[in-house]
């Protein structure tokens, strides 16, 4: 049996959508200059939401609560997977790897989401 994470960096969750963050960057450092203030931006604030709200619902003491915040960074990468639509149209970016990754860490989190309800 695993033994419980003490920190929210210990959530194997956590630390995909970290690197879904740091791909997300990456991927988003050549898009037009243009876009700095509107798609880019967008993007990275929805990639930064779904580890932030990770976090921020480790410490919650209900059930509930923290559900509450796996929801939240569902919802904001679902928002994401937009994004990465409209940079592969806009030809931006190819964006397979990163849409492997939301797969990823969508299935975590739906698996997360259902331990905390079921213990």
């Amino acid at each position: 049996m695993n033994e419980p994470a003490k920190r929210f960096e210990d959530l194997f969750v956590w630390q995909k959508a970290h690197q879904l963050v740091l791909s997300v960057y990456q991927a988003t450092k050549a898009y037009p200059k243009e876009e700095l203030y509107g798609l880019v931006s967008q993007m990275r604030r929805a990639a930064v939401s779904v580890p932030a709200n990770i976090a921020e619902g480790f410490k919650k003491r209900t059930a509930a609560e923290k559900c509450r915040f796996l929801t939240i960074a569902h919802s904001s990468l679902e928002e994401i997977r937009y994004y990465m639509i409209l940079s592969q149209d806009l030809a931006y970016c190819n964006t397979v790897a990163m849409k492997a990754q939301v797969e990823e860490v969508s299935k975590l989190l739906t698996l997360y989401r259902s331990k905390i309800q079921n213990s």
